[in-house]
Protein backbone atom coordinates (compact mmCIF):
# COMPACT_ATOMS: atom_id res chain seq x y z
CA UNK A 1 0.00 0.00 0.00
CA UNK A 2 1.30 3.47 -0.87
CA UNK A 3 2.09 6.01 1.81
CA UNK A 4 -0.83 8.23 0.74
CA UNK A 5 -3.32 5.36 0.73
CA UNK A 6 -2.05 4.16 4.08
CA UNK A 7 -2.37 7.62 5.57
CA UNK A 8 -5.92 7.91 4.24
CA UNK A 9 -6.83 4.52 5.71
CA UNK A 10 -5.39 5.52 9.08
CA UNK A 11 -7.36 8.77 8.90
CA UNK A 12 -10.64 6.90 8.30
CA UNK A 13 -9.91 4.49 11.16
CA UNK A 14 -9.07 7.44 13.38
CA UNK A 15 -12.36 9.13 12.52
CA UNK A 16 -14.31 5.95 13.30
CA UNK A 17 -12.48 5.57 16.61
CA UNK A 18 -13.31 9.16 17.58
CA UNK A 19 -16.99 8.67 16.70
CA UNK A 20 -17.19 5.45 18.69
CA UNK A 21 -15.54 7.18 21.63
CA UNK A 22 -18.06 10.02 21.50
CA UNK A 23 -20.96 7.56 21.37
CA UNK A 24 -19.63 5.68 24.40
CA UNK A 25 -19.17 8.96 26.25
CA UNK A 26 -22.74 9.97 25.35
CA UNK A 27 -24.10 6.61 26.55
CA UNK A 28 -22.18 6.88 29.82
CA UNK A 29 -23.33 10.47 30.40
CA UNK A 30 -26.99 9.51 29.92
CA UNK A 31 -26.55 6.52 32.23
CA UNK A 32 -24.97 8.68 34.95
CA UNK A 33 -27.05 11.87 34.69
CA UNK A 34 -30.40 10.21 33.89
CA UNK A 35 -31.95 13.03 31.80
CA UNK A 36 -35.56 12.49 30.66
CA UNK A 37 -35.63 10.46 27.42
CA UNK A 38 -37.58 13.24 25.72
CA UNK A 39 -34.59 15.54 26.33
CA UNK A 40 -31.68 13.25 25.46
CA UNK A 41 -32.08 9.55 24.65
CA UNK A 42 -29.02 7.28 24.79
CA UNK A 43 -27.36 6.09 21.57
CA UNK A 44 -28.45 2.52 22.32
CA UNK A 45 -32.12 3.56 22.17
CA UNK A 46 -31.53 5.46 18.91
CA UNK A 47 -29.80 2.46 17.33
CA UNK A 48 -32.66 0.23 18.50
CA UNK A 49 -35.13 2.58 16.78
CA UNK A 50 -33.14 2.37 13.54
CA UNK A 51 -32.97 -1.42 13.81
CA UNK A 52 -36.71 -1.65 14.44
CA UNK A 53 -37.72 0.26 11.28
CA UNK A 54 -34.90 -0.04 8.73
CA UNK A 55 -37.20 0.03 5.69
CA UNK A 56 -38.91 3.21 6.91
CA UNK A 57 -35.65 5.12 7.32
CA UNK A 58 -34.17 3.66 4.13
CA UNK A 59 -37.17 4.86 2.09
CA UNK A 60 -37.02 8.41 3.40
CA UNK A 61 -33.21 8.46 3.23
CA UNK A 62 -33.40 7.41 -0.42
CA UNK A 63 -35.66 10.34 -1.23
CA UNK A 64 -33.38 12.83 0.54
CA UNK A 65 -30.30 11.32 -1.09
CA UNK A 66 -31.87 11.55 -4.54
CA UNK A 67 -32.83 15.21 -4.22
CA UNK A 68 -29.44 16.05 -2.70
CA UNK A 69 -27.45 14.40 -5.49
CA UNK A 70 -29.69 15.92 -8.17
CA UNK A 71 -29.29 19.41 -6.70
CA UNK A 72 -25.55 18.91 -6.30
CA UNK A 73 -25.04 17.74 -9.90
CA UNK A 74 -27.08 20.64 -11.25
CA UNK A 75 -25.15 23.11 -9.10
CA UNK A 76 -21.83 21.76 -10.45
CA UNK A 77 -22.94 21.89 -14.10
CA UNK A 78 -24.51 25.35 -13.84
CA UNK A 79 -21.80 26.66 -11.52
CA UNK A 80 -18.95 25.67 -13.84
CA UNK A 81 -20.75 27.29 -16.78
CA UNK A 82 -21.27 30.51 -14.81
CA UNK A 83 -17.63 30.51 -13.68
CA UNK A 84 -16.50 30.23 -17.30
CA UNK A 85 -18.76 33.16 -18.17
CA UNK A 86 -17.33 35.21 -15.31
CA UNK A 87 -13.77 34.69 -16.51
CA UNK A 88 -14.65 35.26 -20.17
CA UNK A 89 -16.41 38.63 -19.91
CA UNK A 90 -16.26 41.56 -17.52
CA UNK A 91 -19.91 42.34 -18.20
CA UNK A 92 -20.93 38.77 -17.39
CA UNK A 93 -18.71 38.93 -14.33
CA UNK A 94 -20.60 41.95 -12.99
CA UNK A 95 -24.04 40.53 -13.83
CA UNK A 96 -23.47 37.00 -12.53
CA UNK A 97 -21.61 38.11 -9.40
CA UNK A 98 -24.34 40.60 -8.52
CA UNK A 99 -27.09 38.02 -9.00
CA UNK A 100 -25.22 35.45 -6.90
CA UNK A 101 -24.53 37.94 -4.10
CA UNK A 102 -28.18 38.97 -3.95
CA UNK A 103 -29.35 35.36 -4.12
CA UNK A 104 -26.89 34.27 -1.43
CA UNK A 105 -27.95 37.08 0.91
CA UNK A 106 -31.62 36.03 0.86
CA UNK A 107 -32.71 33.59 3.59
CA UNK A 108 -33.42 30.29 1.88
CA UNK A 109 -36.01 29.30 4.48
CA UNK A 110 -38.02 32.38 3.48
CA UNK A 111 -37.72 31.51 -0.22
CA UNK A 112 -38.65 27.85 0.20
CA UNK A 113 -42.44 28.47 0.39
CA UNK A 114 -42.26 30.27 -2.95
CA UNK A 115 -40.60 27.26 -4.58
CA UNK A 116 -43.34 25.04 -3.15
CA UNK A 117 -46.01 27.37 -4.61
CA UNK A 118 -44.26 27.44 -8.00
CA UNK A 119 -43.23 23.78 -8.27
CA UNK A 120 -45.53 21.82 -5.99
CA UNK A 121 -44.63 19.50 -3.14
CA UNK A 122 -42.63 16.94 -5.10
CA UNK A 123 -38.87 16.67 -5.48
CA UNK A 124 -38.52 19.74 -7.72
CA UNK A 125 -38.59 22.49 -5.04
CA UNK A 126 -36.14 20.53 -2.88
CA UNK A 127 -33.73 20.24 -5.80
CA UNK A 128 -34.10 23.94 -6.60
CA UNK A 129 -33.32 24.96 -3.01
CA UNK A 130 -30.34 22.58 -2.95
CA UNK A 131 -29.00 24.24 -6.10
CA UNK A 132 -29.45 27.71 -4.60
CA UNK A 133 -27.42 26.80 -1.54
CA UNK A 134 -24.70 24.84 -3.32
CA UNK A 135 -24.01 26.85 -6.45
CA UNK A 136 -22.25 29.85 -4.88
CA UNK A 137 -19.31 27.83 -3.58
CA UNK A 138 -18.91 26.12 -6.97
CA UNK A 139 -18.89 29.40 -8.90
CA UNK A 140 -16.51 31.15 -6.49
CA UNK A 141 -13.94 28.33 -6.34
CA UNK A 142 -14.00 27.45 -10.04
CA UNK A 143 -13.72 31.12 -11.07
CA UNK A 144 -10.71 31.47 -8.78
CA UNK A 145 -9.08 28.41 -10.33
CA UNK A 146 -9.76 29.58 -13.89
CA UNK A 147 -8.18 32.96 -13.15
CA UNK A 148 -5.11 31.55 -11.38
CA UNK A 149 -3.30 30.29 -14.46
CA UNK A 150 0.33 31.40 -14.85
CA UNK A 151 0.26 34.50 -17.13
CA UNK A 152 3.41 33.25 -18.90
CA UNK A 153 1.57 30.06 -19.88
CA UNK A 154 -1.31 32.11 -21.28
CA UNK A 155 1.12 34.32 -23.21
CA UNK A 156 2.92 31.29 -24.62
CA UNK A 157 -0.39 29.76 -25.76
CA UNK A 158 -1.31 32.99 -27.52
CA UNK A 159 2.06 33.14 -29.22
CA UNK A 160 1.26 29.72 -30.66
CA UNK A 161 -2.14 31.08 -31.75
CA UNK A 162 -4.16 28.85 -29.49
CA UNK A 163 -7.87 29.63 -29.58
CA UNK A 164 -9.74 30.82 -26.51
CA UNK A 165 -11.44 27.42 -26.35
CA UNK A 166 -8.09 25.56 -26.35
CA UNK A 167 -6.72 27.89 -23.68
CA UNK A 168 -9.79 27.20 -21.57
CA UNK A 169 -9.71 23.40 -22.09
CA UNK A 170 -5.94 22.84 -21.98
CA UNK A 171 -4.81 25.44 -19.42
CA UNK A 172 -7.56 27.05 -17.40
CA UNK A 173 -9.80 24.09 -16.69
CA UNK A 174 -7.02 21.67 -15.55
CA UNK A 175 -5.72 24.45 -13.32
CA UNK A 176 -9.20 24.90 -11.84
CA UNK A 177 -9.76 21.22 -11.03
CA UNK A 178 -8.33 21.40 -7.47
CA UNK A 179 -10.51 24.44 -6.77
CA UNK A 180 -13.51 22.65 -8.25
CA UNK A 181 -13.12 19.76 -5.83
CA UNK A 182 -12.79 22.17 -2.91
CA UNK A 183 -16.04 23.81 -3.98
CA UNK A 184 -17.71 20.43 -4.44
CA UNK A 185 -16.85 19.35 -0.89
CA UNK A 186 -18.56 22.47 0.44
CA UNK A 187 -21.44 22.28 -2.04
CA UNK A 188 -22.44 18.71 -1.18
CA UNK A 189 -23.12 19.72 2.43
CA UNK A 190 -25.09 22.76 1.31
CA UNK A 191 -27.08 20.63 -1.14
CA UNK A 192 -28.03 18.27 1.70
CA UNK A 193 -29.10 21.21 3.86
CA UNK A 194 -31.13 22.62 0.98
CA UNK A 195 -32.94 19.31 0.46
CA UNK A 196 -33.82 19.18 4.16
CA UNK A 197 -35.07 22.79 4.16
CA UNK A 198 -37.33 21.95 1.24
CA UNK A 199 -38.68 18.92 3.09
CA UNK A 200 -39.35 21.03 6.17
CA UNK A 201 -41.42 23.55 4.23
CA UNK A 202 -43.47 21.26 2.05
CA UNK A 203 -43.10 17.55 1.55
CA UNK A 204 -44.42 14.12 2.35
CA UNK A 205 -41.16 12.18 2.15
CA UNK A 206 -37.52 12.52 3.15
CA UNK A 207 -35.63 12.71 6.42
CA UNK A 208 -36.62 16.35 6.88
CA UNK A 209 -40.24 15.27 6.77
CA UNK A 210 -39.47 12.51 9.30
CA UNK A 211 -37.91 15.06 11.67
CA UNK A 212 -40.83 17.47 11.25
CA UNK A 213 -43.45 14.81 12.01
CA UNK A 214 -41.45 13.40 14.93
CA UNK A 215 -41.01 16.89 16.38
CA UNK A 216 -44.77 17.42 16.28
CA UNK A 217 -45.22 14.16 18.20
CA UNK A 218 -42.40 14.95 20.66
CA UNK A 219 -40.69 11.75 19.52
CA UNK A 220 -37.11 12.72 20.34
CA UNK A 221 -35.75 9.25 19.60
CA UNK A 222 -37.05 9.36 16.02
CA UNK A 223 -35.64 12.88 15.56
CA UNK A 224 -32.20 11.68 16.65
CA UNK A 225 -32.50 8.57 14.49
CA UNK A 226 -33.18 10.70 11.41
CA UNK A 227 -30.28 12.98 12.34
CA UNK A 228 -27.96 9.97 12.59
CA UNK A 229 -28.97 8.82 9.12
CA UNK A 230 -28.46 12.36 7.81
CA UNK A 231 -25.00 12.44 9.36
CA UNK A 232 -24.10 9.12 7.73
CA UNK A 233 -25.35 10.32 4.32
CA UNK A 234 -23.45 13.61 4.53
CA UNK A 235 -20.24 11.88 5.61
CA UNK A 236 -20.43 9.26 2.86
CA UNK A 237 -21.09 11.89 0.20
CA UNK A 238 -18.14 13.98 1.38
CA UNK A 239 -15.76 11.03 1.33
CA UNK A 240 -17.08 9.95 -2.08
CA UNK A 241 -16.04 13.33 -3.48
CA UNK A 242 -12.70 13.04 -1.71
CA UNK A 243 -12.15 9.62 -3.30
CA UNK A 244 -13.01 11.05 -6.73
CA UNK A 245 -10.51 13.84 -6.08
CA UNK A 246 -7.74 11.33 -5.34
CA UNK A 247 -8.51 9.50 -8.58
CA UNK A 248 -8.73 12.65 -10.70
CA UNK A 249 -5.79 14.55 -9.18
CA UNK A 250 -3.08 12.04 -8.19
CA UNK A 251 -0.50 14.58 -9.37
CA UNK A 252 -1.64 17.42 -7.11
CA UNK A 253 0.42 18.34 -4.08
CA UNK A 254 -2.57 17.82 -1.75
CA UNK A 255 -2.64 14.11 -2.67
CA UNK A 256 1.04 13.41 -2.04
Amino acid sequence: MSEGAGGHGQGVLGTIAVLLGLLLLWEAAVWLLRPPPIILPPPSTILAELAASPAYYARHAGFTLGTTVAGFVLSVVIGVALAVGITASRMLDRIITTVLVVMNSLPKVALAPLFVIWMGTGAEPKIAIAVMLAIVSIVADVALGLRSVDPDAIALARVHRASAWRVLWKLRFPNALPSLFVGMKVAISFALVGAIVGEFVGGSAGLGYVILVAQGQFDTVRVFAALVVLGVIGTLLFYAIEAAERLALPWHVSQR
